[in-house]
């Protein structure tokens, strides 16, 4: 089970609708810009975090109080633009080396941090995972098909799930979900469906995915709002239930995992007076005190 103790000082975030909803939240400031991803590994008390395009090939280690405990440097793996992390029962990390604003990528990627490594200064990857998209015949495609940038992902029971950041214009919240073997080589994403969040791209556009230590529940983010995907069979999410719960307010929120399966944790990007946070909500706090649910 994932285990993390993140101690500071409990404030409460308004709600952006206007509505007395409150949802208690811890949150603390952390010394990151740009911070793309949050995980949670079983064999690591620490929370992973890295940056996204533009900045180092470096995950952050953050202790109890949100500060940076430990840094590794990834020899072997560049950066090109990494926007989520997950990791396996083994307590493996993965980094997912796979957005693509404009959608004219050909080398997207999946890196593979042993978790023996994780208390290095420095790491190789030990495995590369390439893949690609059978669906985009254009790099780029067509402005209104934008569908090939993706910030979330998880892996579960040998594979990954990745869900794509539409960027199309006219944008009506499709959401595209991929499947790809854990394991060495280059290759063709399963398309597994698509589902729609919902209409506007500030608000709806997915950022990052986590699965629960327990595989029973599946959280996506937004810059204000909380999927969560739960009573599915098998790999078959798409089938299960689906409810949207509204955060408190909108910021570049870039990173959410479980902290445990009853707990979420979720980071965002500093911008201006905003963001550089991050954010402990208990997951029954936020379904009790929702503006809304279901899939609109």
């Amino acid at each position: 089970m994932k285990t993390i103790s993140l101690l500071s000082i409990i404030t409460i975030l308004l709600s952006c609708s206007g509505k007395s909803q409150e949802i208690p939240t811890i949150t603390t400031k952390i010394k990151l810009k740009e911070a793309s991803a949050i995980e949670v590994t079983n064999k690591s008390d620490l929370g992973w975090v890295i940056e996204d395009s533009g900045n180092k090939n470096v995950i952050y280690g953050l202790n109890s109080k949100g500060e940076i405990a430990h840094v590794i440097l990834v020899e072997n793996a560049k950066n090109v633009d990494w926007e989520d992390l997950t990791s396996d029962e083994n307590g493996n990390l993965y980094i997912g080396d796979f957005g693509n604003n404009d959608n004219k990528r050909k080398d997207l990627c999946i890196y593979k941090i042993e978790a023996s490594s994780l208390k290095d200064n420095t790491a190789n990857a030990i495995s590369k995972i390439s893949f690609y998209y059978p669906n985009q015949k254009e790099f780029p495609p067509k402005k209104s098909e934008l569908f090939y940038d993706s910030e979330s992902f998880f892996e579960y029971k040998g594979n990954f799930y990745i869900f794509s950041k539409n960027r199309s214009k006219g944008f009506d919240g499709t959401v595209l979900v991929y499947k790809v073997p854990n394991k060495a080589g280059n290759h063709k994403a399963e398309f597994l469906g698509q589902f729609i969040s919902c209409a506007s791209y500030q608000k709806c556009a997915i950022t990052s995915a986590d699965i629960s230590p327990d595989g029973k529940e599946i959280v996506l983010l937004s810059a204000n709002k909380v999927w969560v995907l739960s009573d599915y069979k098998g790999d078959d999410f798409l089938k299960g239930k689906m409810e949207m719960f509204e955060l408190n307010d909108v910021t570049q929120k870039e990173g959410i995992c479980f902290k445990d399966s009853k707990t979420l944790l979720i980071v965002d990007e500093k911008d201006k007076k905003t963001g550089g946070n991050l954010y402990e909500i208990k997951l029954s706090d936020l379904k009790s005190k929702a503006n809304s649910s279901g899939n609109p």
